[in-house]
């Protein structure tokens, strides 16, 4: 398996805008590539018993229009299952009464590239306004950078510690200090200004990497 950043930098992302039913919606992209075949990325992602081995453990109604709930994080609605290319469920913060309209979707998508399988992970949801301004794309983006490292380490046939022996791991802290950078270009890309910029990736790496 690569370091932690070199996985990283193996992402490709993005920072965009678009529109759900609950209204105007912040939308980041991710990109990367998994040595392994596509149907062992489907099983990875979409599996219980495996997503509890590189994500969180997960129950639910696993199947079309059913629900799920992650440990301590998100829930919400299965919306789509079309193996091994496209899931999209809706994403519902941990505490929060399910929303009328839709306000956040996860989709995740792959296909097969030169013998590898390509990720794309969407994330659209509608954000609090001084949420966004506060912390930027990087609030969900660090926390799915990590996933995706996770499940690279699961494809391995790796683990990367508890979370706690995590919490305390300089190369972990370095990685999530990179992808709040990383984070911070793509928004810059967008015509951020520097100014704003570096203000959320200041904000966002202080909330993942508090000193310690």
């Amino acid at each position: 398996m690569k370091d932690l950043i070199e996985q990283i930098d193996s992402v490709a992302r993005n920072v965009g805008s678009a529109t759900l039913p609950a209204g105007a919606a912040h939308m980041v992209t991710m990109q990367r590539t998994y040595d392994a075949d596509i149907d062992d990325v489907w099983d990875a992602i979409t599996q219980p018993d495996r997503i509890a081995r590189w994500f969180l453990p997960v129950t639910g109604d696993f199947r079309v229009g059913g629900e799920y709930q992650l440990d301590g994080n998100a829930g919400g609605e299965i919306r789509t299952c079309d193996p091994p290319h496209r899931l999209v469920v809706t994403w519902n913060p941990p505490g929060a009464e399910p929303p009328t309209e839709d306000a956040s979707l996860v989709t995740v998508s792959l296909q097969v590239v030169d013998g590898s399988t390509e990720l794309t992970l969407e994330h659209v949801a509608v954000v609090p306004p001084e949420f966004w301004d506060e912390y930027g794309p990087g609030a969900v983006g660090v926390g799915w950078d990590l996933s995706l490292v996770g499940l690279a380490a699961h494809l391995d046939g790796l683990q990367l510690g508890t979370p706690e022996e995590m919490d305390r791991d300089p190369n972990v802290r370095a990685a999530m200090t990179a992808s709040s950078n990383a984070w911070g270009a793509a928004y810059a890309a967008t015509g951020t200004s520097p100014d704003t910029v570096a203000r959320v990736v200041a904000a966002t790496t202080a909330f993942y990497v508090p000193p310690t």
